[in-house]
């Protein structure tokens, strides 16, 4: 079965791609930064086989490693970098909180190049690897019209930026990679009153993947595989 590893798996979009990823047979390594308190997750898991759950906080360059070195045989056909943060709420270019803009740019740019690098012989090993990373279109310069929203805006644009000098550096070893923009999903971060719900959203994001083809690798789109502007 083809392998995939999904991070903040415990709920939301990570929770959907999990079960939409199980449905389609594949083996799937999903983690989280607290396994023990992932319930839905834990009972996904002891009603299938082809889940193991890995604890893993992608702050942690540590766990990062050690993660990808208990599984340094294996071939993963797609890691999905799915964990972030959204920050602060509320505040103005007056009250900037810059300990917590550092904070959401170590989760939400940081770790996932760390994970490019600690599992980049991974998906090497893979026929065709793709490294998959949970953007969103406020990251889009173009599409950035109303200004505000520092911290986060500014954590996807440069994830996107990671996202397309991996995409640039990896072609050679026949890597796609690619940055996703979910959707305005209900979530914890999305809210109650978003467009639609995750499993929408995951099956969305999974066909994407599923066809993604080199030309595209580097690109930027949505979960409908619309192509989003920069």
């Amino acid at each position: 079965m083809p392998q995939v590893l999904i991070t903040g798996a415990n709920r939301g979009i990570g929770l959907a791609l999990v079960q939409e990823y199980c449905q389609q047979q594949w083996q799937i390594i999903a983690t989280c930064r607290h396994p023990e308190q992932a319930q839905a997750l834990q009972q996904l898991a002891q009603a299938h086989s082809n889940i193991s759950i890995e604890a893993l906080d992608i702050g942690d360059n540590e766990q990062i490693a050690a993660l990808a070195e208990h599984y340094r045989d294996l071939a993963i056909d797609v890691l999905i970098s799915n964990a972030g943060i959204y920050g602060p709420k509320g505040y103005s270019l007056a009250n900037l909180d810059f300990a917590a803009w550092q904070q959401v740019m170590d989760i939400n740019v940081l770790a996932p190049a760390k994970l490019a690098q600690a599992f980049f012989p991974h998906l090497v090993r893979a026929d065709s690897g793709v490294f998959a990373a949970l953007s969103s279109k406020v990251g889009s310069h173009t599409e950035n019209t109303k200004g505000g929203g520092y911290i986060y805006r500014s954590s996807k644009a440069a994830l996107n930026s990671v996202v397309k000098s991996l995409s640039n550096d990896w072609r050679e070893h026949g890597i796609k990679t690619v940055s996703l923009h979910p959707g305005w999903v209900r979530t914890q971060m999305g809210g109650p009153h978003a467009l639609i719900d995750a499993s929408e959203s995951a099956r969305g994001l999974k066909q994407v993947i599923d066809s993604l083809q080199m030309s595209q690798s580097g690109g930027f789109y949505n979960y409908r595989a619309e192509q989003l502007p920069w």
